[in-house]
């Protein structure tokens, strides 16, 4: 099929959590997109917008217990682990694309496999690969791709803070780093951390120096500016608000600060979502949007780069949906011109 002659019949797994609620609102809404099924063991035959409260009136859709072959698409918008498991448990047919929105097929060093063909005696699964789906960074692959491996959300407001000093090859090789993501970042699972009287009015750090995503981000820096050793200090912080992410980057940099902002203006022109100032910035201009802002501010010898995201957007399900429009040849931005919280 092509995206001008049809509609992109998509399905999507997971679809009761969040980055599955976000990848609804966007797609109900899509012009070029026809949602198939939605799957959810735990609320199979309930409405939609019994568990997406404000879908209602916008879709009459039901959650299935059954995956159908009939697609075109397919958004794996599950935990950390479940996706392997889901493509081990169930035969995609290979004209299908996934989009996975788990980490389970970001690093290189986990290829994913797929299972495409009946199972051999020997229980050998048909492997494919994975293409990482940042667009800023892997744009003309995607395009060709079959599966994409969406980037996490810290990964990705980070890379995005990053890539062009990587690209010139003068990013530092000691970096420091300062994020802070808001509750939604956790998934939708209660814990302590995420339970509101606790994180309301707090803030706390977690996973210091080693955050899961530091692995992604080197992968994606090393594309550009290959490097035998690079220290990232990275001390993310749990937010006392819902979603958004703001992490503050800086370094050792020779360019001046005008330099510095042409560095970033060039490397995004022509990425529609990315968009680059000297201005002071705030997460309400990007919360509920597909874009990333970054403010480039020099200070002495140090270069510092703020870059804002919403994690569930540009972070997770925009940001799949980004994918997907290069993936069938749409606009970039179709769908996903929406509009930021503000105030």
């Amino acid at each position: 099929m092509t995206a001008s002659t049809s509609k992109i019949r998509a399905g999507i797994v997971g679809g009761a959590g969040y980055t599955g609620g976000e990848m609804l609102r966007i797609l109900v809404n899509h012009p070029n997109v026809d949602i198939a099924f939605v799957h959810s063991n735990s609320n199979a035959g309930n409405y939609v917008y019994e568990v997406h409260t404000d879908l209602f009136g916008d879709t009459e859709l039901k959650f299935a217990s059954d995956i159908y072959d009939e697609i075109d698409v397919l958004f794996l918008c599950v935990g950390h682990g479940d996706a392997r498991k889901f493509l081990e448990a169930n035969e995609i047919p290979d004209s299908i694309k996934i989009i996975d929105l788990s980490q389970d097929f970001r690093l290189k060093s986990e290829a994913g496999s797929r299972k495409s063909d009946v199972l051999t005696q020997d229980s050998r699964l048909k492997t494919r690969d994975f293409i990482y789906g940042l667009p800023e960074l892997n744009r003309e692959a995607i395009k060709k791709a079959q599966n994409i491996a969406n980037p996490g959300c810290f990964a990705t407001c980070l890379e995005l803070g990053m890539l062009p000093l990587a690209a010139k090859g003068i990013l530092a090789n000691e970096i420091h780093i300062t994020g802070t993501t808001g509750s939604t970042g956790a998934g939708q699972s209660l814990q302590a951390t995420t339970h509101f009287t606790w994180r309301n009015d707090n803030l706390s750090i977690y996973k210091a120096f080693e955050h899961q995503h530091l692995n992604e981000v080197g992968q994606s820096l090393n594309q550009l500016q290959p490097a035998a050793e690079r220290t990232i200090n990275f001390i993310p912080y749990r937010g006392g608000f819902t979603r958004g992410i703001i992490a503050s980057i800086y370094m050792d940099c020779d360019l001046s600060a005008d330099e510095a902002l042409k560095v970033f203006e060039d490397y995004y022109a022509g990425h529609p979502f990315t968009h680059v100032t000297k201005r002071n910035i705030d997460l309400k201009q990007v919360v509920n949007t597909n874009k990333c802002f970054i403010q480039v501010a020099k200070n002495g010898n140090k270069i510092l780069i703020t870059s804002i995201i919403d994690n569930l957007l540009k972070g997770a399900s925009g940001q799949a949906v980004q994918n997907m429009n290069l993936l069938f040849g749409l606009d970039e931005t179709a769908g996903l011109r929406l509009k930021a919280a503000a105030f």
